[in-house]
């Protein structure tokens, strides 16, 4: 019997039919060589014969003494975990979409393990997908991209690989990621780090001098009054899921000719994306868009974890010019990360729980649209450098799969995979219409920045 930590049991408050709170991932598989085309029924045959389910996929809520806990689910049933199924004729990406599109809508269970894994056939091009979705509350985001990448091999002969839920467990007590979450934030602030009171002069100061510079300079004063937008209304259950890869030299070349980083380049195409599609929608605010980015501050010298912290930065999406709005967001996003340069991982984790506590309470409650404090999330989650196998089947993509929320519709992660850059947009069906558009203003974005560099 475990409790669930604050932060954890918050995952659970959240979750209503319009905002279901799992994460998810797409991973996209070639068949091996000389294998028949049946493989994929083979593999789901062997996949049902790992039945010891491992920590945390055996898990289960329960309730004792009026708190959750998780208990060891002693009746598991592996075949509603374990889906295999196959994509309606003529098996393209868009029927695969549409598929994690219709299942990332559905809330899951509480009476079993809070987690799925589908194995997908019918994909053409001997291809087959698998999309895994697990609830926030059982794992973080890191969490799920490190379970993934653990599955998976850099060896093309290696057979008899166990699924995600059969694992060994692998304790990793470094929990200094899990900062690149807003909840986990607010909720260190309220825990442990909140009676830390040594971070407190440097935070302070750090604060005011940030509410100092909002007040002289108008176009700051935006980080903490983000404009009302289409993204920030209330959802419903519905989600559409987009997903598309980019070639990460591109994107490098393009940051070398503008002396900008690849996540300045990648949130550039964020921003040129938002801005076509809400113009095309007519709802294009006047203000620009303000995206909570968390971004990575750890030091070469550095011999602690990852160190991530959460800024929130202008897109400039009243800027008419590509250039000029990378350019501006190279600017605030380096100017931010100086700001954390001199501060410990503690100090940097309480300074972002405090900045973002406005915007919690107003996602959390609606009650004070006055400080909706971000319009989008915008993460970059790195993945494998390396080409991946799964026994014996080559890994073509790995996408991530996020959660939408009220006053919160868009969410665009990215992960990096090998020589590739894969883009995961998740949204509310309803209240962002035909959202796989964006794809096609994402490759704009990029391609215009291409030009004007002569690239």
């Amino acid at each position: 019997m475990k409790p669930l930590s604050p932060t954890d049991q918050l995952f659970l408050w959240l979750e209503k039919r319009q905002q279901p709170m799992h994460v998810g991932g797409l991973q996209l598989f070639s068949f091996p060589e000389g294998v028949p085309d049946d493989y994929v029924a083979q593999l789901a045959e062997r996949l049902r014969q790992y039945t010891r389910v491992t920590p945390p996929f055996n898990q289960r809520l329960d309730y004792r003494f009026g708190q959750p806990v998780w208990v060891e689910d002693e009746h598991l049933d592996l075949e509603h975990h374990f889906r295999f199924q196959a994509l309606p004729t003529p098996g393209r990406v868009r029927e695969l979409l549409s598929f994690v599109s219709a299942e990332h809508s559905h809330l899951m269970d509480r009476e079993r393990p809070l987690w799925e894994f589908h194995l997908i056939e019918g994909l053409g091009e001997r291809q087959f997908a698998v999309y895994t979705k697990v609830h926030h509350a059982l794992v973080d985001g890191v969490s799920a991209m490190r379970m993934a990448t653990r599955m998976l091999c850099q060896d093309t002969g290696e057979r008899d690989m166990p699924p995600i839920w059969a694992m060994p467990p692998r304790h990793s007590g470094n929990r200094e990621e899990s900062a690149s979450s807003l909840w986990r934030s607010v909720g260190h602030l309220l825990g442990e780090s909140g009676k830390q009171l040594g971070t407190v002069p440097t935070v302070a100061r750090e604060l005011l001098r940030t509410i100092n510079n909002a007040r002289k300079d108008p176009a700051y004063s935006s980080i903490f009054h983000a404009p009302r937008s289409l993204l920030n209304q209330k959802i419903t259950g519905s989600r559409r899921f987009a997903a598309q890869s980019y070639d990460l030299a591109r994107i490098k070349a393009v940051g070398a000719a503008y002396g900008a980083t690849v996540n300045d380049v990648v949130m550039a195409m964020c921003a040129s994306a938002l801005r076509s599609y809400l113009m095309n929608q007519d709802a294009l605010p006047e203000k620009p868009l303000i995206a909570m980015v968390p971004v990575s501050l750890r030091k070469d010298d550095s011999s602690g974890g990852n160190q991530v912290g959460v800024i929130l930065a202008s897109l400039h999406t009243d800027i008419p010019s590509p250039v000029t709005r990378l350019m501006q967001i190279h600017e605030d996003v380096k100017v931010a990360k100086e700001r954390y340069a001199h501060m410990s991982a503690e100090e940097i984790i309480n300074y972002t729980a405090l900045t973002l506590a406005p915007a919690a309470f107003h996602l959390l409650t609606g009650m004070a649209p006055r400080w909706q404090t971000f319009n989008v999330v915008i993460s970059n989650v790195l993945g494998p450098k390396e080409t991946c196998y799964w026994n014996g089947a080559r890994l073509d993509g790995m996408y991530p799969v996020s959660i939408a929320m009220d006053r919160l519709a868009l969410n665009m992660t990215l992960l990096s995979y090998g020589d590739q850059v894969e883009f995961g947009l998740i949204g509310c069906r309803r209240t962002l219409p035909s959202l796989q558009r964006m794809l096609d203003y994402l490759e704009e974005g990029l391609t215009d920045l291409e030009a004007a560099a002569g690239l």
